[in-house]
C-alpha cells in the first residue's frame, strides 16, 4: 500500500503559478491590444507588410518601445512578423484582418473602443460595485447615464450602433444558419439597433418578412442601414420603447443583449410582452452569453454579468435554467439552446 501511494502521489501534478500570474496580470495584454485597436494600428497594416518606422511615425509613437509594443502583439498572435527589430516587417494576422480593419463591414472593433474609453476606467472600481451593488460608471461620478448622454450626440449614437452591429454579426450569421425557419413567415428584433439582425434574416430567409423595433433615434439609423444594403422594404423599421409600447405581432420575437440590461422583475415583464406578441407555436429567440447552468464554463457570460454590475441599477447575465423558468412562468411551452459563436447562444423558447 505504501508503493502504490508514493506512485499516485509522484503522477499528481505539482501546484503551478502560471495561470494565476497570466490572469493576475492580463490587464497588460488588455492594454495592448486595446491601445492598438485605439491606434487604428490593425487598420492601417490592412494593405500588407509594413516596417516599424513607417508604424512608428503614422502612429506617432515613441522609438523607445516601439518594437516591445509590436513584438508583445506579434508574440500574442495578433499581429504578424517578417525579420527582426530595423529589418522586420508587421503585417495582420487573419483575423485581426478580418475583424481589426475599420474598412471592412466585420469589423467588430467599435466593443474594444468601447472597453478601452469607458469599461476600463470603470472596472478599477469592480471592488466597490460587489461591496454596494451600485453601478461605477458615469452615474457614479454624477453624471448622466451612458445611454441618455449617447441618444443627446447624434455622431456618437451612429457608431456606437455602427459598432453593435459588427459586434455581433457573427453570431446573427450563426443563427440564421442555425435556426429553423421553414415554418415561421415573420420576424421581429426589439431592441434591434442598426437592424443587423433583421438583415441578416431577410438576406438569407427570403420568404422572411421582417420588422426591427427601436427608440425613434435608434430607428432612423436602422432605415437608412435598411436602405443601403438593399432590404427595404423587407425589413420595416419602427419606432417605440420596449416597456411603454406593445410589441410588433410576429412569428419570432427576438431580442439581442436586451434582457441582461435589466433585473429580474424587468426581464419577466421583457418576456410576457414577447409572450403575448406571438401566436400558438411562435418563437421567443434571446441572443445572449447564456451562463451554462453549474455556472462552471463560461467565464464570458460570468464576466458580462459583472459588467452588467458595472453599468447598471439592476442588470445581469443568466443560465439556461434561469431562461427557462421565466419564460415557463410566462405561458411559454419549451425551451431549447443553440450554440452560436464563441460564447453566445440564442435561447429560445416556444409558446
Amino acid at each position: 500500500m505504501k508503493v502504490l501511494t508514493k506512485k499516485r502521489s509522484e503522477t499528481r501534478q505539482a501546484p503551478n503559478p502560471a495561470k494565476i500570474m497570466e490572469t493576475g496580470m492580463a490587464f497588460w495584454a488588455s492594454k495592448v491590444l486595446l491601445t492598438a485597436v485605439k491606434l487604428e494600428l490593425f487598420t492601417y497594416l490592412s494593405k500588407g507588410k509594413v516596417p516599424a518606422h513607417k508604424i512608428q511615425k503614422k502612429l506617432q509613437l515613441h522609438t523607445r518601445a516601439v518594437y516591445d509594443f509590436l513584438d508583445a502583439l506579434v508574440s500574442m498572435g495578433f499581429l504578424e512578423r517578417e525579420g527582426l527589430k530595423e529589418n522586420a516587417l508587421y503585417s495582420n494576422t487573419a483575423d485581426t484582418d478580418a475583424f481589426l480593419d475599420k474598412h471592412k463591414r466585420s469589423y467588430i472593433g467599435g466593443m474594444l473602443e468601447m472597453a478601452n474609453n469607458r469599461l476600463y476606467p470603470f472596472w478599477v472600481h469592480l471592488e466597490q460595485a460587489l461591496k454596494t451593488g451600485d453601478p461605477q460608471n458615469e452615474t457614479a461620478q454624477g453624471e448622466k447615464p451612458f445611454f441618455e448622454t449617447l441618444y443627446e450626440d447624434e455622431d456618437r449614437l451612429r457608431e456606437f450602433v455602427s459598432a453593435m452591429g459588427g459586434f455581433q454579426m457573427g453570431n446573427f450569421m450563426a443563427f440564421c444558419n442555425r435556426f429553423d425557419f421553414s415554418n415561421y413567415n415573420t420576424f421581429c428584433d426589439i431592441g434591434g439597433a442598426g437592424g443587423f439582425l433583421s438583415a441578416q434574416v431577410a438576406i438569407q430567409h427570403p420568404h422572411m418578412k421582417c420588422i426591427t423595433f427601436d427608440l425613434p433615434k435608434v430607428a432612423r439609423i436602422a432605415k437608412e442601414n435598411m436602405a443601403r444594403i438593399d432590404c427595404l422594404p423587407r425589413v420595416e423599421v419602427r419606432a417605440g420603447d420596449f416597456f411603454k409600447d406593445d410589441f410588433p405581432k410576429a412569428d419570432i420575437i427576438a431580442m439581442g443583449n436586451i434582457l441582461h440590461d435589466w433585473g429580474i422583475a424587468d426581464k419577466k415583464l421583457l418576456i410576457s410582452k414577447a409572450f403575448d406578441a406571438l401566436p400558438e407555436g411562435g418563437a421567443f429567440v434571446a441572443i445572449e452569453n447564456v451562463i451554462d447552468n453549474q455556472r462552471r464554463k463560461n467565464s464570458f457570460g460570468l464576466l458580462m454579468s459583472l459588467n452588467m454590475l458595472i453599468e447598471t441599477a439592476e442588470g445581469a447575465d443568466y443560465t439556461e435554467e434561469d431562461f427557462t423558468r421565466w419564460t415557463r412562468e410566462a405561458g411559454f411551452r419549451k425551451t431549447t439552446l443553440i450554440p452560436l459563436t464563441g460564447p453566445s447562444s440564442a435561447a429560445i423558447a416556444y409558446k
